[in-house]
């Protein structure tokens, strides 16, 4: 099985209780032990929204019982900085740069990334980042 790599967007989403196809979604991905994954970036997204000590932690133990995808750092801002140039070059505004490393990574890794933001459909269409659709 390949695993799933889960945008902040969705994250933040299950870590405040909040209910749509997403979230569903991946609470039933991790309850059927589906391989979910992670970055570096999503990690620093999702711990940096934490104001209590307590759910930062147990975030963070959480986070890091998943599937961390690694790269080397220097390929990874220039692969990210080219796909955000080149969006630009297609007329696509990426609102956060970010989505664009989160992106990166998915591409390296040949993992779908299941999401609830805008910037990623139109990343979708300039790249070769495969993104979940959820019916």
């Amino acid at each position: 099985m390949k695993p799933l790599l889960v945008d902040t967007s969705v994250w933040v989403d299950y870590f405040n209780g909040i209910i749509s196809k997403e979230t569903e979604y991946l609470y039933e991905c991790i309850i059927k032990d589906y391989p979910v994954c992670v970055c570096p970036m999503i990690i620093q997204e999702l711990l940096q929204g934490f104001k209590n000590d307590k759910d930062y932690h147990l975030a963070k133990e959480s986070l890091l019982e998943l599937i961390i995808l690694v790269a080397d750092p220097i390929e990874a801002a220039i692969g990210a900085a080219n796909i955000y140039r080149k969006a630009r070059k297609n007329g696509i505004t990426i609102r956060k740069s970010n989505d664009c490393m989160i992106a990166y990574y998915a591409m390296l890794h040949k993992v779908p990334v299941l999401q609830k933001d805008r910037d990623f459909p139109q990343l979708a269409k300039i790249t070769e980042i495969k993104i979940v659709n959820i019916t």
